[in-house]
């Protein structure tokens, strides 16, 4: 029962394809709802019919259950938990992570899920705390790397086990870890132990994390966040190239009596109105929600819905192109969301190696849309212009005869010929009134295209309004005579 991932649509890193488990696929990106079968605010029959593909629950538990092992020993897990989609299950990790030690061993856990049904297997590895030294962290991922080594001698190369990709902060463990998971043959790779990162809203380590680890992780493989739970983040982890996300924070939320949005969440009773169009918001005012008896099943039935629509909002920006819009939208709910963003903007140039050529538009968003993979990957395809000999660049100037080419300015792209006006980014790009950072940015273009043609004369054509900004970013270059 094989694990396979294909990519159907791609933006920045972000992916919506198909993962297939045996007989079962699932869309992705996808949230895997985290199940406790001694406590279902919302049953996974329920959420079957809400549209969850895949669930995620803890063979740990029903290891030690006397209500539930001999059960889904006899019975299977997807009988008990009445739910025939994709099921997950996690070894115990989670409770080695918080307890220290767990009654199981690697192999144990592996046959517990295989015999269990379970559709994706997880091994017994080490969540090492983002707080651990090196020499901790270094000691960990050893045990976790030969546990990963034992499952697959022992159930086979074709056997459903996800590949946890550990390391804790260090950027290089990370990456060694990726690689290794990789060599080993692992379709699925989890990346884990940042719930931590997340709790203390340390998403610039977090971008590090995953891009680290997703250096060295095959491009065919599957990619699983453990523990990314809050639908304001599900947008810049997808950008990173995240796949799947395990949530328990629709019904943790819930029994704190918080009210999940996409852009942050909101104590029950803070609100005045409900500002939801789902079946539980449309059916109750606030009042009615906060002193309704079943409160938590009803909040968590809301928070499910709020998770599952972000899920789909950004499959559907993802194939029109605008993932890079949503990460922005998103991440100016919460100023720590925003570092993070800004710091995957680092990575630009990794991400544009996997971003689409062309999308269906470009709105400009501010300072932070300037270091944007379109904007990177433009100024880097200047070097296949064919010029002569002089060039004119008009920047919101005057268009002069004499010149073997003239091209025109679009920032924050820099200079393109009459022929792209219509293309993308050129044509389908959205522009307030310029500012400084666009036009800085574009007149980086201009230099990309002189750098890469030494042999032409670039000559600047520029109004009076932008001619003393353009003097202090491109200085050296020549300007034509009626230049200010």
């Amino acid at each position: 029962m094989a694990i396979a991932f294909e990519s159907l649509y791609s933006d920045c890193a972000g992916r919506c394809g198909k993962l297939t488990v045996g007989k079962k696929t699932i869309k992705t990106p996808a949230l895997l709802p985290v199940i406790n079968p001694h406590l279902q605010l919302v049953t996974p029959k329920e959420m079957q019919q809400m549209g969850v593909e895949a669930l995620i629950t803890n063979a740990y538990i029903f290891s030690q259950s006397n209500q539930f092992r001999a059960r889904a020993l006899e019975e299977g897990l997807h009988k008990v938990l009445d739910f025939d989609g994709v099921i997950m299950t996690d070894s115990g990790s989670f409770q080695l992570s918080v307890y220290g030690q767990v009654a199981i061993t690697n192999t144990e856990t592996l046959s517990f899920q295989r015999d269990i049904g379970s559709d994706i297997w997880v091994p017994l590895d080490i969540p090492t705390s983002p707080a651990a030294d090196r020499e901790t962290t270094e000691r960990e991922l050893a045990v976790t790397l030969q546990r990963l080594t034992e499952a697959k001698e022992v159930f086979g190369s074709d056997a459903p086990i996800a590949g946890p990709v550990q390391g804790g902060i260090f950027e290089d463990l990370r990456e060694f870890s990726g690689l290794k998971v990789t060599e080993l043959g692992f379709s699925f790779c989890a990346i884990g132990a940042v719930v931590p990162l997340m709790e203390s809203y340390r998403y610039r380590d977090l971008v590090k994390v995953v891009m680290a680890a997703k250096r060295t992780i095959s491009p065919s493989a599957c990619v699983h966040l453990f523990g990314a739970g809050h639908p304001s983040m599900f947008a810049l982890a997808t950008a990173m190239g995240c796949d799947l996300f395990d949530s328990a924070a629709y019904a943790l939320y819930a029994k704190d009596g918080r009210y999940l949005t996409a852009h942050g969440s909101y104590r029950i009773e803070e609100l005045a109105d409900l500002p939801c169009a789902c079946s539980v918001c449309r059916s109750n005012t606030a009042e009615e929600l906060r002193s309704a008896p079943d409160r938590e099943r009803l909040l968590a039935l809301h928070n499910l819905y709020v998770t599952l629509a972000e899920i789909s909002r950004i499959r559907q920006a993802i194939v029109d192109g605008t993932l890079w819009e949503l990460v922005d939208e998103r991440c100016r709910g919460h100023p720590q969301l925003l570092s993070g963003y800004r710091a995957l903007l680092g990575y630009a140039p990794v991400l544009a190696e996997h971003d689409r050529v062309s999308k269906r538009r470009f709105f400009y968003r501010g300072d932070e849309s300037c270091r944007r993979t379109e904007v990177l990957r433009y100024q880097q395809q200047l070097a296949r212009l064919r010029l002569g000999k002089s060039v004119l660049v008009v920047i919101d100037g005057k268009s002069t005869e004499g010149y073997d080419d003239t091209l025109f300015f679009r920032p924050p792209f820099g200079p393109y010929p009459a022929e792209l006006r219509e293309t993308f980014p050129i044509g389908p790009c959205e522009l307030p009134e310029w500012d400084d950072a666009m036009v800085r940015q574009g007149c980086r273009g201009i230099r990309a295209l002189a750098d890469s043609h030494p042999g032409s004369r670039i000559v600047l054509s520029c109004s009076p309004v932008w001619a003393g900004f353009i003097r202090q970013e491109l200085g050296d270059m020549e300007t034509a005579d009626d230049a200010v």
